[in-house]
């Protein structure tokens, strides 16, 4: 049954698909689709609002007009047909995307390589030291438990490509939050790290970067969100070459301990 109430309304043309409304929602009435965030059902959205702040383009809105009423007992049924296979230590976002559940990987630096079917696999593979997910920066909630207390690793989108060396000599003991600050929203990355060096006990960050112009955003928008939390961490910079080799480490020419390239 349609009433007049408040409901959220998505501006398309603000939106850039950048999914921080989405964890916000714990009705989980948004979801990113086709690049875009969308209203997946009227009788999903109780019209509070918790989702408006988050947006860095202020895409979104209250209005009232005609929609169908909230159901609470319809938003229980649909959080549960998202909620990801349980596993001790998760938190699941209320998107029913598994790209963006919030996962601690045990053991990530010592799990075993895994080959797959039909395909060759060298004797030496090198066994995976990812140890949380999601990964990408706008993902990743501040309140994500794996950020707690955590050595965190802020890596450009291009490093995972270019250095053969990431899951041995980087990754290790990390937690890994990655983006491309030419193509991404800084500010919102800015407001993101702000949040997180608040209320995560951030104990250290280590910046991995390619030897481009554009990539030393990420070491200023790590800069300035460490200045605007008030919050003095340690911040360690690795610059890597466009040949994959380890070029400026902790403020050294030539590689470090942490980065031998």
């Amino acid at each position: 049954m349609k009433v007049r109430r408040k409901i959220i309304e998505i501006d398309e043309q603000l939106c850039d698909g950048c999914g921080l409304c989405v964890p916000s929602c714990a009705e989980g009435a948004i979801q990113v689709v086709d690049g875009k965030a969308r209203l997946v059902a009227e009788k999903f959205c109780d019209g509070l609002g918790a989702c408006l702040g988050e947006c860095p383009n202020g895409a979104l809105r209250i209005v009232e007009r005609e929609a169908e009423d909230f159901d609470e007992q319809a938003v229980e049924a649909h959080l549960e047909t998202k909620k990801p296979l349980p596993a001790a230590g998760e938190q699941a976002l209320p998107c029913g995307c598994p790209s963006v559940q919030v996962q601690s990987l045990p053991g990530g630096e010592t799990r075993k390589p895994r080959g797959d079917a039909g395909t060759r696999t060298a004797p030496a593979q090198i066994p995976s030291s990812l140890a949380n997910w999601p990964v990408q920066i706008a993902l990743v909630p501040a309140t994500a438990p794996f950020l707690k207390g955590a050595d965190l690793l802020v890596v450009a989108d291009c490093v995972g490509i270019a250095y053969p060396n990431v899951h041995t000599n980087l990754l290790p003991g990390k937690v890994v939050l990655m983006g491309c600050p030419k193509l991404d929203n800084a500010e919102m990355y800015v407001q993101k790290f702000v949040e997180i060096f608040k209320t995560a006990g951030i104990k250290s960050v280590t910046t991995v970067m390619m030897e481009v112009p554009c990539c030393s955003g990420l070491l200023m928008i790590l800069k300035k969100a460490l200045s605007d939390s008030g919050k003095k961490i340690p911040l360690e910079e690795v610059v890597v070459g466009i040949r994959g080799d380890v070029v400026q480490a902790g403020g050294q020419k030539g590689p470090a301990r942490s980065a031998r390239g």
